[in-house]
């Protein structure tokens, strides 16, 4: 068997530039946050729904929204937006943002 095949394979690795994304459900926010509240990354770090090592924030459509919220995050997934403007509350889009077709 050549050597090349013997020796153990190593390589370049994708981990060091990985961005680091907290996902969050509309039920969680529905579940910790009163009425009006505002939601931004401080605010899911004191609940715990985002640790530190995590930079920026997606919010899923995943449950029901029937609060009146101001959310401030990075991403959100159409379903999400459209249930936070629908119950009344404010969509805010903060840092980058990477807009995917499809």
């Amino acid at each position: 068997m050549p050597l090349q095949r013997r020796v153990a394979k190593r390589g370049f690795s994708n981990k060091q530039f990985a961005t680091l994304v907290a996902e969050v459900n509309l039920k969680d926010l529905e579940r910790v946050f009163e009425d009006g509240a505002i939601v931004d990354i401080t605010a899911l770090r004191e609940h715990g729904l985002a640790t530190n090592g995590k930079i920026s924030v997606r919010i899923l459509g995943d449950g029901v929204l029937t609060k009146r919220l101001t959310v401030r995050a990075t991403h959100f997934s159409r379903s999400a937006e459209d249930s936070i403007v629908a119950r009344g509350g404010q969509v805010e889009r903060v840092g980058r943002s990477h807009s995917y077709a499809g």
